[in-house]
Parts: C-alpha cells; structure tokens; sequence
C-alpha cells in the first residue's frame, strides 16, 4: 500500500545527491565547519528512519511510489521492512561519522569538497539500493553504487595503484551488474511483476519455475562479485588503495554488503533448495578460509581489516545459504555487529596512519600514551570482533553457532577456525600498535583532533549499548530483518549472558581459548601462511592482470582484423554480407522467384533496356578510371527514363538530377585525388570482384521478382490516398509522403548526404596538402636589392 503520511521517504531518498551537489561549494565557504554541516544531511535520515522502527518492528512494511513510466511497468517506488529498514539505518547511522571523519582526515586535501560529492552520491545509491521495490529501479542504484564506488576508490587518481584498483572494482561489480539485470528481467518475466514487494509473496513460484536455474546464477553473479566471494574476493583488498574514509564506509558497512542483502532479499523465493543450500555454504565458507588466512598473513592495518570483511562476507554468505531460521538470525546479528566494529577499526586504522604516518603493524608500538582515545576505540571494537562479551559481537557468534550446530558439524569448523582467526586479526590492529615500548614512528604520534576520534568512539560504544540492551535490539531490529530474510515470523528472544551451558557456548570457549594461542604466535603464523601463499604463486589478482592483457591483445587483433585501413576491404566485406543476407534465405528456404516469362516489351522500351545494357558494356570496357565514371552514369539515366515511361516524372526528374550531380561530384573528386589513371588489378582480383557483383546482381534482382510475385496489399496505398489532402494537405501523394509521412527518415537521407559531402570535401584537401608535401616548390632566384642578401 502507499502511505501518504510517508512520502518524506522520496525526499529521504533525494537529500544525499542533492547535498552531493552543493557540497563543493559549502566546502569552498565554510571549509573545515563543511563537513559537520553534510553530516547534518545522513543524521536527519537516520532520525526519520529511526521513527520507523515501531511499525515495522510490529510486522508491517511501508511502501510508496509513483508511476514513473507506467507503460513499461516501471515505477519510482521503495519498500521498507526489516531487512531494508536496518541497512538504511546502518548507511544513515555510519554514514553520518563517516562524512564527519572525512573532514579531519581529508583537511587540506586541495580535492576535498570533490571527495565530500561523491561520498554522499555513494550514500544515495546506497541507500536507494536497499529501499528500491521496483527491480529496475533496484538495477539503477546497484550499478550507480559501481560508478560511484569507481570515483571513489580512484580518487588519488595521480597514482597508479589507484587507478587499477578503481578499475578493478568497476570491471568486477560491472560485469556483476550486468548479471544481475538479466536475472531481474528473468524474475519479472516468470512472476508478470517488477516489484519486490509482489514478488516476495509469489512463494515457490521461482523456485517451481524452469528458469530457476538461469535466475538463481545471474543472481549469485551480481551477488557474489559485490560481495566479493572467492575467487572474485581479489578487488576488494585492492580497494584500500581510497583513502581511509572509503574503506571505513563502503568496504567494511555498505558496499560489500550489498550482494548480502541481495542473497538476503531473495532468500524468501529463491532460498530452501538444494542448489541453493550447496553453492552458498560452499562459496561462503571457502571465503571465510581464505579471507582469514591472507588477513593473518598482512602487516598493513587495512589490509588486515579488509581481508577480514572478505572473511566475514563469506561467513554471512555461508549462513544466509543455511535457510535455516537461527542460522539466519546468527547472520542478522553478525551483519549488525560487523557494520559496527568493522568501522571502527578502519576508522582507528586512519587515525593511526594521519597520527603516526604509517600502517605497518611492524613500525608501531606504544602508542597507548599518546592516543589514549583511539587505543580505548580500537580495544573495544577488537573485543566485538573477537566474539566476547558483553559485546554484540559476542551474542552473534553464539546464535550463528547454534545455528550452524543444526545444520552441519563441517560448517561449524569452518566457522570455528575462522572465528579464531579474526580473534587474531581483531587484537593484533587494536594491541599491537599501542602496547610495548614507544616506536619511533615517521610522524610525532598524537591523539588526532575530534572529528577522527568521534566515529570510532560512538560505534565501539554502539557495540557495548546494543549488547546491553540486547532485548530492545532484538525486538526493534534484529527479529523484524530475520523475518524478512527467513520469510516467516520468527521467534526467540536474545540474551547476553547464556541462559544454559550448550554448544553454542562450549563452541565459544574453543574459539577464545584457540584465538589466545594463536596470537601468541601470529608472528609464526604469518611466516608461515606467507611462505605457503609465495609457494602458490598465481592467484586471482594476477590472472586479472593476464585476463585484462589478453583481452585488450585479442581487442587488437580483431581491430586489426576488421579495421585494417584499406577501402576496398570494407566495401568487400559489406558487399558480400549483403549478397549473403539475400541469397542465402531464399537458397535455405526454397523461396526462390519463378523465372518471368513471355516478356513483351514495346520497342522504346527495349530501346531503353539496350541503352543501359551498352552503358554496362562501355564501364567494363574503360580504359580509365574517369571514362568508368562517365559510363556509369548511362545506367541512371535509363532508369530515369524508365520511371517517366510509366508516369513517374518527379522520381524521374529527380534521378536524372541525382545521376547528373554524382558523375559530375565523382569526376571532379577523381582529377584532385592521387590515384592511378587506370585500374591495375590482376585478373584474379578482376574475377573475385566480378563473381562477388554479379551475386549481388542477381541478389537484388531475386529479391525484386519476389516482391513483384507477392499479392499487392493495398493497405497503405489506401491509407495514403486517404489522408495525404485531409492530414498532409498536399495532393502530391509521392511528396507528402517524403516530407511529411517520412520526415524524419528524409532528414535522415539528407543527413548522410551532408556528412558524406564533407567527408569528400576532407578526402580532397588532405590529398590536396598530402601532393604539396610531396612537390616541393620552386626556389626563386634571390634578390640582389634584398638587405638580407646583402648582408
């Protein structure tokens, strides 16, 4: 239904490109005071959203729109329940510190109102992306959140690693997108609707359809390349080439998180099968693997954290693939509590290289004294990703625990090792650089100012407050989003402190108690890990680079191929389809025309037919190439007195007027180009392009005799006849038809006639230049009275 008491949604969607659009200037105005200004622009969504929260935690859902272009089913709607409602708050809710955060870790930067712009056209696509109801709409944003993503990531666009690794994201998610649209017109197409909202209460519809399987691949295609599965993980490392405040907003909370929710969106029609719950688990715990593996082999803080995301997308993959009711939940929590801590760090990741001027783990240390504020951040964010409490990190590890627990022990390992893992990872960005003896560092290491420490601060404490009051978080947030991913009311309430002694919480103790070991002895761990990924050598990343290169060698050859800059090529190959285009269907389909017979021709007629046949004679006879051109003309002039014979004298009038002014253009371009006086092909050259003419010939003249041997239709002559006076006003009917029945398709002839005219007249000249190059001019005898001379 649509709410009109809602429809601050349509602004709510607007403001972030609208902002987007006056942020350079306010930056140039009101400069470091800018940034808490457009923060001002996220935070009042937030707010709105936040008013949100009672009606859809109470189980229903908010639509509007508008009809955009009703004729191709397309509409300006956005659909708001559980699942859309937390990422548009989480988006909001970040994004908000983020814009913040921007200001202080950008100050100076000469680009930084840019940066402010597409910070904020990324928010919008963003969130649109997670509103959208129509599946169309849903593709417009996907894809905007690529381009934008695109300039973002490439901002430092002076440095090359920027610039591939833009390119890498954009070539990626676009190829992705591309996935995606044709499952959205699949989806539309099996269920006669293009809104997600209809959609979802189709039941098995989709998945009882014969296209499931194309829907469900073209589905995973845009998924998996946003959300960066194995073996597609490789762009999003790559990535952290942004700066600090791309990778703490759209690597970590928003971007890479959009082919989750898609999985999550479509779970409810395309989820529950056997493909389904194989291929996700799969994909998904693969990632987890691998993402922890390579995070654990990193010395740089943001790679660490990013391979971590990589990691734990593929444990939300892993457990969305589950359909399995707690297992989703666990998915529910685990997306929430990463959005929060995985921010943080990347945040504190930032402060620590604008403080300090670096990120390599093995340059820092000791800068607990000197950032007091972003070590506590750091710590507290850490203790979330690590699963322990009284963080809402550790409650999501419990449930997802529990979930898996029902579904496969192999699944439970792979969640175990990986949790150890990021239990590694997640101490080692929030202890090493701040405990131990002070390292000197390549800047003096302080506390940054206000705006770098803010975000960090909220979201850690966001951590502890949503675990605390876990009972609100579960009511207002985390059932409604389970709901909507499961596609059924769910149950159960959510504890901080385990309310029995069961798996989930011995699953716990073996996570901790393995992680503790673990980083006592990362340093070994990554000696190791790293020998083992050098002894593999080639990965993704590189066969990106190889697949790049062989794409554009294989776009030369063809260029080369198909382009090779001779004339006489295109035209042949022009000519030959052509000819196959007619022949070949009447030859396959034995259409071919009866042959005319007992043909009565009156003597001018035949006088005619014998004037053109000469004219043909005289072009292949020529001697040169000028006299050809001449002779050509004969053939046009029988045809124009042909149409006059059978009462056409305006179409003949035209063609004597076309045929005179082509032999004349024709002539006058021949005298200025540099080309043979004579035709020097070899006879075996003569023969292909003679057999190649006459199939044409033939071609056209097949074609004709099957139009002739067609009933006549009458039914736009009659049309024609009819209104060319009454709508047209001209009794010309062959002239009304041109001007005004055909305008458009006569502005058109006229257009390639003008375009063809200055391409001659470009020819001429270049070879008219080309000739003065070449002739150099005589030298005049020098002047005796010139003083130069004298001199």
């Amino acid at each position: 239904m649509t709410s009109d008491a809602h429809d601050w949604i349509f602004l709510a969607a607007a403001a972030p490109f609208l902002a987007a659009l006056v942020a350079p200037l306010l930056h140039r105005l009101l400069g470091p005071l800018a940034g808490w200004l457009l923060a001002l622009v996220p935070l009042a969504i937030f707010v709105g959203f936040c008013s949100l929260i009672p009606a859809v935690s109470a189980g229903n859902a908010v639509t509007v729109g508008i009809d955009w272009m009703p004729a191709y089913g397309f509409r300006l709607s956005y659909f708001i329940d559980g699942l859309s409602l937390l990422f548009a708050l989480l988006i909001t809710g970040i994004g908000t510190f983020i814009v913040i955060y921007a200001g202080g870790y950008l100050k100076g930067h000469a680009q930084q109102g840019r940066f402010y712009s597409y910070i904020l056209m990324f928010m919008g696509a963003m969130l649109g992306l997670v509103l959208a109801d129509n599946l169309i709409l849903l593709f417009i944003y996907w894809e905007l959140t690529s381009i934008t993503s695109f300039l973002l990531i490439g901002f430092d666009h002076t440095r090359r690693a920027s610039r591939r690794a833009a390119l890498q994201a954009l070539l990626v998610t676009g190829a992705g997108g591309l996935s995606l649209m044709a499952g959205v017109l699949l989806i539309a197409a099996v269920t006669g609707t293009k809104e997600m909202s209809q959609v979802l209460l189709t039941g098995d519809m989709l998945r009882s359809s014969a296209l499931y399987l194309p829907i469900f691949l073209t589905v995973l295609g845009g998924a998996f390349t946003k959300s960066a599965q194995f073996p597609l993980h490789f762009w999003l490392p790559n990535a952290m080439e942004a700066p600090t405040p791309v990778s703490a907003y759209l690597h970590s909370a928003t971007m890479v998180k959009a082919g989750v929710y898609l999985l999550m969106r479509t779970q409810p029609v395309l989820g529950g099968t056997d493909l389904w719950m194989t291929v996700l688990p799969l994909f998904g715990g693969v990632t987890l693997l691998v993402g922890t593996l390579l995070a654990v082999r990193q010395t740089d803080l943001k790679l660490m954290l990013a391979y971590t995301t990589v990691a734990s997308l593929g444990l939300l993959v892993m457990l969305t693939g589950t359909s399995n009711e707690i297992a989703i939940k666990g998915a529910v929590l685990y997306l929430f509590a990463h959005s929060l801590f995985k921010g943080a760090l990347f945040m504190v990741a930032g402060c620590v290289d604008h403080e300090a001027g670096t990120r390599d783990i093995r340059k820092l240390g000791g800068l607990r004294q000197a950032m007091p504020i972003t070590f506590g951040a750091a710590l507290v964010a850490a203790i979330s990703m690590a699963g322990l409490p009284p963080m809402i990190g550790f409650i999501a590890k419990e449930v997802l625990y529990e979930g898996l627990v029902d579904v496969s022990w192999l699944l439970v390992i792979v969640a175990v090792a990986g949790n150890v893992l990021m239990f590694v990872v997640g101490f080692s960005v929030a202890l090493k650089p701040f405990l131990g003896p002070q390292v000197h560092t390549p800047k003096h290491a302080h506390e940054g100012p206000v705006s770098l420490w803010l975000g960090p601060v909220v979201l850690g404490a966001a951590t502890l407050l949503t675990a605390l009051a876990v009972g609100w978080t579960g009511d207002a947030l985390i059932v409604p989003m389970t709901a909507a991913v499961y596609g059924q009311p769910v149950t159960g309430e959510l504890h901080l402190i385990p309310q029995y002694v069961g798996w989930a919480l011995l699953l716990s103790l073996v996570t901790i108690g393995l992680g503790v070991a673990a980083y006592r002895v990362v340093d070994v761990l990554r000696s190791r890990i790293d020998h083992l990924v050098s002894a593999i050598g080639w990965g993704p990343d590189r066969g990106f680079d190889q697949f790049v290169a062989l794409t554009v060698a294989g776009a030369t050859r063809l260029t080369r191929l198909l382009q090779p800059g001779r004339l006489e090529v295109y035209l042949t190959t022009v000519i030959v389809l052509t000819v196959a285009t007619l022949l070949l269907p009447m030859i396959a389909y034995g259409t071919l025309p009866s042959m005319p017979t007992g043909i009565d021709l009156t003597y001018y007629e035949g006088t005619i037919f014998l004037i053109a046949l000469l004219g043909l004679v005289a072009v292949l006879r020529a001697r040169t190439r000028l006299i050809a051109i001449v002779s050509l003309g004969i053939q046009g002039f029988a045809v124009a007195l042909i149409f006059m014979l059978f009462g056409a004298p305006d179409l003949s009038f035209t063609q004597f007027m076309v045929e005179t002014l082509s032999v004349v253009i024709l002539a006058l371009v021949m005298t200025r180009l540099n080309v043979a006086e004579r035709d020097h092909r070899p006879t075996r050259q003569r023969l292909i392009d003679g057999t190649i003419a006459v199939a044409g010939g033939a071609g056209f003249g097949l074609l004709l005799l099957s139009v002739t041997q067609v009933p006549f239709n009458r039914k736009l002559t009659d049309f024609f006849d009819a209104y060319s006076l009454t709508i047209a006003h001209g009794r010309n009917i062959v002239n009304v038809i041109i001007v005004d029945f055909r305008g458009l398709d006569t502005l058109g002839e006229i257009t390639v006639v003008m375009i063809t005219g200055l391409a001659i007249l470009a020819l001429v000249r270049i070879s008219g230049r080309a000739r003065i190059a070449v002739v150099p001019e005589e030298r005049a005898a020098p002047d005796a009275t010139d003083p130069r001379v004298r001199s």
